[in-house]
């Protein structure tokens, strides 16, 4: 299997620096205190964790379905990244998925429980188990 590379680069102190990402396919970006902890402009890792999420999610929860005879049309998932101050630093505190798909013939409560088996089975979401991963999913 592939390794996937991504790097950053910081240039200054905490509050007044700013910093710069790009991934090995060349998606990149900029960072800064204000853009992680307040609301100033640019990305921040949260955001990217939650892009990754998301993406992971949804590709495994499409192979899920596939397995149990389902064809989706459409899955669609959003993440959201809580950091928090806990004690004396940051802590990303909870992460809340929101799903909605769109699967011809499937009964609500086999998405539920295929969606329920996705959230502890996709390889992000497993990277991620330190964190208290919350899910709503919706059929569309």
């Amino acid at each position: 299997m592939p390794v996937r590379n991504a790097e950053a680069t910081w240039n200054g102190g905490l509050k007044d620096g700013k910093g710069d990402f790009k991934t090995g396919a060349g998606i990149g970006g900029q960072y800064s205190f204000g853009s992680r902890f307040e609301s100033g402009t640019g990305s921040n890792p949260e955001e990217l964790i939650g892009a990754a999420h998301a993406a992971c999610f949804s590709m495994a929860l499409s192979a899920g379905l596939g397995k149990n005879g389902f064809s989706p049309q459409k899955v669609h998932t959003t993440a959201a990244v809580s950091i928090d101050k806990v004690g004396e630093g940051f802590k990303i505190t909870k992460i809340k998925l929101n799903v909605e798909a769109k699967v011809p013939g499937i009964e609500n409560a086999k998405f539920q429980e295929i969606a329920t088996a996705t959230k502890s089975g996709c390889p992000v979401s497993q990277a991620l188990s330190a964190t208290p991963i919350e899910l709503t999913a919706k059929l569309v």
